[in-house]
């Protein structure tokens, strides 16, 4: 049975993503602009400070009950007591983390190649990360650019919630919705915009109307 999904606009959030400004700032502006999903992605920092950055941030989001994922380490996520994970297809796999984690709350698997919608993983998986959606700088080890008939393609196969990422920002927001996402997950349109909370609230509107 698939779980309720009741988030439209997700943050992928990191340090380095944040242009130089405090990366808590940054998310709790974009929490009060509308993003209710925050993920937090460090792939360069050691596992203390994960942990302490993902405690932090955890901290803030919970003042506002805003769920937090940890990206592709679930020792983080345990130890922050986090919603979730989630993970690619070369991390620690769906099954693995349901097995070794039983209490957590949400797994996210990133979609890179149709074949993944057959395997025995998406099973395990809460809601699936179609991943990118566009070619973009943040995500350079990319298997496929899904596009909007990506998007539309993997929702007649499966019915699990769809959470698209990379590359969008307001132009193709609403197209991105309309081929079939349930949410939408962003990084530089968020984390690099001067108004983050402005720049949440807008992507917010559109995803609502669309």
């Amino acid at each position: 049975m698939t779980k309720p999904f009741p988030y439209k606009l997700y943050l992928v959030i990191s340090q380095e993503a944040c242009c130089g400004r405090d990366m808590l700032w940054v998310a709790e502006q974009a929490v009060k602009g509308g993003v209710d999903l925050v993920q937090i992605r460090e792939k360069n920092k050691s596992y203390p400070d994960f942990l302490e950055s993902s405690l932090r941030l955890k901290e803030m989001l919970d003042r506002y009950q805003v769920p937090l994922i940890v990206n592709d380490n679930p020792l983080v996520a345990v130890n922050c007591t986090a919603y979730g994970v989630h993970v690619g297809n070369t991390d620690v796999p769906p099954s693995e983390i349901k097995k070794k984690w039983p209490d957590c709350n949400m797994t996210g698997y990133s979609v890179e190649y149709l074949e993944q919608l057959t395997g025995k993983e998406i099973q395990y998986a809460d809601y699936l990360g179609v991943s990118p959606v566009f070619i973009t700088p943040t995500k350079t080890d990319t298997v496929t650019e899904w596009g909007l008939e990506g998007i539309a393609k993997i929702k007649s196969i499966t019915n699990k919630p769809l959470v698209a990422i990379g590359g969008i920002n307001e132009t193709n927001a609403q197209e991105v919705i309309q081929a079939g996402a349930d949410c939408l997950a962003v990084v530089s349109a968020i984390c690099a915009a001067d108004n983050p909370a402005m720049a949440a609230q807008a992507l917010r509107n559109l995803i609502e109307t669309a």
